[in-house]
């Protein structure tokens, strides 16, 4: 296509010229070499030559076609890949030349999409200069460097930041006005990089934000996904799953490093060699290939680098006889199983097959991240390799326990291929990698089938067996003998294996401390001789929960495989236990195999101490730490709230807040100026304003822009309790229903209540909560009593594209999970950042904003952490005596008021005493009363406008803490042990 289009015009050599030109920046190659072939080609050219084609594009006013100004000539298509001066009249000649040279769409036109694709192309040239000089210097200095592996990197649209952070953001809106483009028109072209789900993957992003404005010297290292989690569609029917199709038309950001590729090993077995050293050999080999996504920096040259890692087979593991048999599935299952190892993130792991890819998944990314570390920390040091040194150049951090094999891989590699001892290795591991504890949730602390692991990672599962009888090893030494029922909870408290055995070095030791027991009285001589016993066992060696597949079914009697015994005998016997699973306690794991664990708000970390880990934490206290989180302030408010930023900058009297945030408390002097409110106020009308018109065109809804904006937007789960939040909703709809229309207009606030967040596909109750969510606006949206007075609307698809649209629009937002159990949260430090008050319980980090933000400008409500565990008693025990509200709200829900669909299991879980998926486990019963006279306070406060006004400038002036700026220099002073390099 090039040479064609050149062909007319100038000759072949300048034809070739070119190709070499645009071959060069493309792939991002050195930028020393880079320079030097410009200057080459530059003498090539005598004289520029005008290319005669334009392109058609779409007007911005409506659908008539114009050409494009100022084609492109051939000089310019030579300058533009080269480091331009950043003005207008440069930017639109490297759009216009990624346009004609490096295009992803047919040559025709010049519409909305194409522009996209040409001006990221653009910013991207401008970004590789900054990032090969970045890792040249680093290269050069061989600085120690954090490595942060993380199964989500919720990214987002890149544009709008990256020209942002290169402070181009005016020149690049007046080089597409030129080129017949409004910048805001373009940039929503660009689909969120479907890489997360939730508050983990943002964490990680802002994480990377923070670390390359900073300057300190990182990567991010995450999976490529090919369609990420799934796009949320509502229907009818409540929540539906779609594939998402972010890939669909390329990603201009990414480069694929061809060149970077590391061996991924599953199955096969391990033998031992004549060398003595382990040797996993056979199984099943894929490739991971490197995809890498540069990451600027604010204000900085420092570009970082995000390397994601996709999988795929050899070319010869196409089976070219099968295919030409006519087998065409068997010949591409090969490459179809290293390829799907990437597709989705979270596959649904109810059957075996997910189980197994979700494995394989958090394995890929342990294995292709450290190979790769490894290899630069080979090539830096050169001949001085010492090993021992490894620690001292490389800091890795697990983002929660999905990296968890880092452990035993780091350990592997060290071992088995570099020929360590195990002394020297585990040395190492332990000072090089630390851990993130993201959750209090048992069934969110990981745990493995050591069986399917066993089959997936034999190797890895030798190396774990050996560390956690090294931690016996310590148990015993730590609590001694003595005490035999103590150091058996310990044990089972603490060990990394779960219902396996002990090592046989330590059998012997308690069978002689074991108390010993009456025995058991078998009647039957045959059956106490049988191979066929069952053992009694200790009730508090069963596990808690069997599952169904796990139960052991019952021998009929005239099963002729069991001899038949007397009805008298039988009533003797204990009855069969089924055996408890054995499995691999990732957490576990990353406590003992690492230097550091945090977690992430002031009061998580706490109950991380004294809770989850306590047994580890008086074991080894030093390695605990907290770290609370934090939100980057450039995309969270300088470029989501530009309005409000504005505001903020002249009222401080610069925009030195966007990097020292700090200086926001400096609004605290200014929040009874009139002038101050008058210009906040019209601010957040406006972005209310742009809300308004986003949801009639994803929902339908017309909403008003003088209601109070309520949101709640986050995963759906029932102990983040949208639940709660909803039938609150539906108890003020019914009260308003008993009224007239005088009074309703007199009790209640006018209220836009607005939902968003992704149920996971298979969690029923999560699905039946969007589901009611749904029908209760479908109701109350369309009551025309009602009208304006409350409206509900679920924003399908909710992603960080809508929160930055909806969080500069809210006023009051909603972060009222079951105290205790967020570990920190990170959109209530958005809210608050952009001027937002919050209701929320004392929970995560919504103790430290209460703190630092006022407690008289934070709505608080419900039970505290440490009596949660006293109310789940009381209720078993029968004792809670539930509000004649909340009663009366279930009683209406069932009344069929919503629709047809049957609530009864929904409100079910709020029914009962004790019992899985009853017994209103997350408490909204318990809290309904006081969040429903909270909400009331809520009403009464918004409307003295100029006393909300003043309280929500006291929220963004109170934000400070809460920029991951601080958070990273944390983690980077206490944990990783780097320092700051700044370019030349």
């Amino acid at each position: 296509m090039v040479i064609s289009q050149f062909s007319a015009a100038t000759s072949t050599g300048r034809s070739e010229a070119l190709l070499t030109r645009s071959g060069l920046l493309g792939d991002g190659l050195g930028s020393r070499g880079s320079k030097s072939k410009v200057l080459l080609m530059r003498t090539w050219i005598s004289r520029p030559v005008t290319v005669r084609r334009s392109f058609s594009v779409n007007n911005v006013s409506g659908d008539s076609k114009q050409k494009l100004k100022n084609p492109i000539t051939q000089e310019e298509a030579l300058t533009a890949h080269s480091p331009f001066t950043p003005d207008a009249a440069s930017i639109a000649s490297s759009i216009k030349y990624h346009a004609e040279f490096t295009p992803l769409f047919s040559p025709e036109r010049f519409e909305l999409p194409k522009a996209f694709f040409a001006t990221a192309q653009s910013v991207r040239d401008a970004l590789i200069i900054n990032w090969n000089a970045t890792y040249d210097y680093y290269e050069k200095l061989n600085v120690k460097q954090a490595y942060y592996l993380s199964m989500e990197f919720l990214q987002g649209r890149a544009l709008l930041n990256a020209i942002g952070n290169l402070e181009l953001t005016g020149a690049y809106a007046e080089a597409l006005r030129n080129l017949g483009h409004k910048l805001e028109h373009v940039a929503i072209q660009e689909p969120d990089a479907a890489l997360g789900n939730g508050g983990l993957g943002r964490l990680a992003s802002c994480f990377l934000d923070s670390l390359a404005t900073l300057n300190y010297p990182a990567w991010g290292y995450g999976l490529r996904y090919k369609y990420g989690l799934f796009k949320q569609q509502i229907t009818k029917d409540g929540q539906e799953e779609v594939v998402e199709d972010w890939l669909e038309m390329g990603n201009p950001w990414e480069i694929v490093r061809n060149d970077v590729s590391y061996p991924v090993k599953f199955y096969g077995k391990v033998a031992s060699g004549s060398d003595g050293k382990s040797h996993w050999t056979g199984g099943e080999d894929v490739k991971a290939v490197a995809c890498d996504v540069p990451i600027p920096g604010y204000k900085t040259k420092t570009t970082i680098n995000l390397r994601l890692w996709s999988t795929k087979a050899l070319s010869e593991d196409f089976d070219l006889h099968a295919f030409n048999a006519g087998e065409h599935t068997k010949a591409y299952e090969a490459l179809a199983n290293a390829e799907k190892i990437c597709y989705i993130l979270y596959p649904g792991d109810e059957s075996m097959e997910g189980k197994v890819l979700r494995l394989k998944q958090q394995y890929t990314l342990c294995s292709a991240s450290l190979q790769d570390i490894i290899a630069r920390f080979e090539r830096r040091s050169g001949a001085n390799l010492r090993w021992e040194e490894f620690p001292e150049k490389v800091a890795v951090q697990m983002n929660d326990t999905h990296p968890t094999l880092c452990i035993p891989e780091l350990m592997r590699i060290l071992i088995d291929l570099k020929g360590l001892s195990w002394k020297e290795a585990w040395n190492i591991t332990q000072r090089t990698v630390a851990y993130t504890n993201h959750t209090v949730l048992p069934e969110a602390l990981e745990k493995w089938s050591l069986e399917l692991m066993q089959k997936l990672l034999p190797r890895h599962v030798e190396i774990i067996e050996i560390i956690d009888e090294e931690l016996i090893h310590t148990i015993v030494s730590e609590y001694g003998t003595a005490d035999y029922e103590l150091l058996e909870k310990k044990l089972k408290e603490m060990r990394i294996l779960e219902n396996v055995d002990l090592p046989s070095a330590f059998a012997d030791l308690f069978v002689k401390l074991k108390p010993k027991e009456s025995p058991v009285v078998v009647p039957s001589e045959e059956l106490e001789n049988s191979e066929d016993a069952v053992e009694p066992i200790d009730e508090e060696d069963a596990v808690e929960t069997i599952d169904e597949e796990d139960a052991v079914e019952p021998i009929d009697e005239e099963d002729g495989s069991e001899k038949k015994v007397t009805q008298e005998t039988k009533m003797e016997l204990p009855e069969p236990v089924p055996e408890p699973p054995k499995m691999v306690r990732m957490a576990n794991l990353c406590v003992v195999g690492g230097h550091a664990v945090n977690g992430v708000a002031e009061i998580h970390s706490e109950i991380v101490k004294d809770e989850v880990f306590n047994a580890f934490f008086k074991l080894w206290p030093e390695k605990f730490q907290n770290k609370t989180n934090g939100v980057t302030p450039r995309r969270w408010i300088h470029f989501c709230n530009p309005e409000l930023s504005k505001i903020v900058s002249d009222w401080i009297g610069s925009e030195d807040w966007v990097l020292n945030t700090e200086k926001l408390a400096e609004l605290q002097k200014f929040t009874d100026n009139e002038d101050l409110q008058t210009q906040w106020r019209a601010a957040k009308r406006n972005n209310k304003l742009k809300v308004v018109s986003f949801l009639k065109e994803r929902t339908g809804y017309s909403v008003s822009p003088d209601a109070m904006f309520d949101i709640q937007v986050k995963r759906i789960h029932e102990y983040k309790r949208q639940l709660l939040n909803i039938l609150g909703i539906v108890y003020r709809y019914k009260k308003m229903k008993e009224m007239s229309a005088a009074e309703r207009k007199s009790k209640f606030v006018p209220r836009v209540c607005i939902f968003g967040g992704k149920a996971f596909a298979t969690y029923v109750q999560a699905k039946r909560i969007v589901k009611f969510i749904t029908d209760v606006g479908a109701t109350v949206n369309h009551d025309p009593e009602i009208g304006d007075l409350l409206k509900v609307v679920f924003v399908p698809d909710y992603n960080v594209s809508v929160a930055e649209l909806l969080i500069p629009a809210s006023e009051l937002s909603q972060h009222i999970s079951t105290a205790g159990m967020e570990a920190s949260g990170t959109s209530n430090m958005k809210f608050a950042m952009n001027g937002c008050i919050q209701i929320g319980t004392l929970d995560g980090a919504n103790v430290e904003i209460r703190q630092e933000v006022g407690v008289e400008n934070f709505f608080l409500f419900g039970a505290k952490a440490h009596e949660i565990a006293g109310l789940r008693k009381q209720r078993a025990e029968g004792k809670f005596v539930p509000d004649p509200r909340f009663e009366e709200v279930k009683e209406f829900v069932l009344s069929g008021a919503f629709g047809s669909y049957n609530y009864d299991e929904l409100i079910g879980s709020l029914e009962g005493n004790e019992g899985f998926g009853c017994a209103d486990y997350f408490l909204v019963g318990e809290d309904f009363p006081s969040y429903i006279e909270c909400q009331e306070k809520v009403d009464e406060a918004y409307r003295d406008q100029k006393s909300w006004t003043r309280m929500s400038i006291l929220n963004t002036a109170g934000s400070y803490k809460f920029s991951s700026d601080r958070t990273i220099h944390e983690y980077a002073k206490d944990i990783w042990n780097i320092e700051p390099v700044k370019l030349p």
